[in-house]
């Protein structure tokens, strides 16, 4: 994988909801050493899946947006609780934008598995506190490779 790309994911800003407000992360922070100094959602598992642009192909709006319901009924089905989240770029020139789901102790292998099922370039997985982006796309050399991040907790 494009080393370019791997640091625009690890730099990329997700929004997530929780019980105090939308909580602004990336995966490009230091080593935490007391995870609970954290918020509490990213001390927990959980997985962040978008069914948008496969393999980083641009769709039309419409059909990522079907993709992407798809994706959100099939985790309903198997009773996970799903919430909507997005990834962007802080850069204010960029305009990318990603919906996502932030799916609640969802198991890393199936989190996997979605991923290749929506033919993503990678998955984002927490556990133990520490974000790991997952390379699920087989087209790749470094397919299951797992890169390990840091939270930054952004203002």
């Amino acid at each position: 994988m494009d080393q370019s790309l791997v640091r625009s994911y690890l730099s990329a800003v997700y929004e997530f909801p929780t019980a105090q407000g939308l909580l602004r992360a990336s995966l490009d922070g230091d080593i935490v050493s007391d995870p609970s100094t954290l918020p509490d959602l990213l001390t927990r598992p959980f997985a962040v899946l978008t069914a948008y642009n496969p393999r980083s192909m641009l769709l039309p709006r419409k059909v990522n947006e079907g993709r992407h319901l798809v994706l959100r009924d099939l985790l309903i089905l198997g009773c996970y609780r799903v919430e909507q989240c997005v990834g962007f770029e802080e850069d204010p020139e960029s305009s990318w934008r990603e919906p996502a789901w932030l799916v609640h102790g969802m198991d890393r292998e199936e989190a996997v598995a979605f991923g290749r099922v929506f033919r993503q370039n990678t998955v984002l997985y927490c556990r133990n506190a520490r974000p790991e982006l997952i390379v699920t796309d087989p087209t790749f050399e470094d397919v299951s490779k797992t890169i390990i991040g840091n939270w930054r907790v952004r203002a």
